[in-house]
């Protein structure tokens, strides 16, 4: 149940452990759960996420306060943490499970969110238009208990230490005002 100063927001932007990682560090966000969501099947697992056959996206629920930081601090994060060019694919994770999409909760969230990618498909002539997908969320499920806290865990893993550890150290460089204390610390 959301209080009255916490949201929350929705974000598949590839493997939920990158995206999971990058969210913990910012300010003003309280939790951050890696799970599905925009699929069909009820109650999947990761196994039948990974098949791609559930419709269902590797996906974050980010919960936050807006008064520490904005939905729209929360896109710019979103945007410059992951490729919202490509369709169905992060680098070298291709299927749907991996679709740059936002899912939101609000009717604000949704005008925020179409504006922001409106702005980004007209700064530049010259990239890739934005293919994120705007969708209300209708369900979201919790992955299991072993994609929780990812990174932390896990962070001499090859993965974490080729592809997670570059994603955050560039969320550093671009968004240090926006990192929690204890992120400015570690970072």
């Amino acid at each position: 149940m959301e209080s009255a100063n916490i949201e929350t927001a929705v974000f598949g932007g590839g493997c939920f452990w990158c995206t999971e990682a990058v969210f913990k560090m910012l300010k003003g966000v309280s939790s951050v759960l890696p799970g599905y969501a925009g699929g069909t099947t009820k109650n999947p697992t990761y196994e039948e996420v990974s098949g791609g056959n559930t419709g269902h996206a590797e996906c974050v629920k980010v919960e936050f306060n807006p008064k520490d930081i904005s939905y729209r601090d929360l896109l710019t994060v979103y945007f410059g943490s992951h490729d919202p060019t490509t369709v169905n694919r992060q680098g070298n994770d291709t299927g749907t499970q991996y679709r740059s999409v936002i899912f939101y909760t609000t009717a604000e969230q949704k005008t925020i969110a179409k504006d922001f990618i409106h702005e980004l498909n007209n700064s530049s002539q010259q990239g890739e238009p934005v293919v994120t997908e705007v969708l209300p969320l209708t369900e979201f499920f919790i992955a299991e208990n072993y994609h929780k806290d990812y990174y932390e865990r896990n962070k001499d893993a090859p993965y974490c230490e080729v592809v997670i550890n570059p994603k955050l150290e560039k969320v550093v460089q671009k968004f240090g005002s926006l990192l929690s204390d204890k992120s400015k610390q570690n970072g």
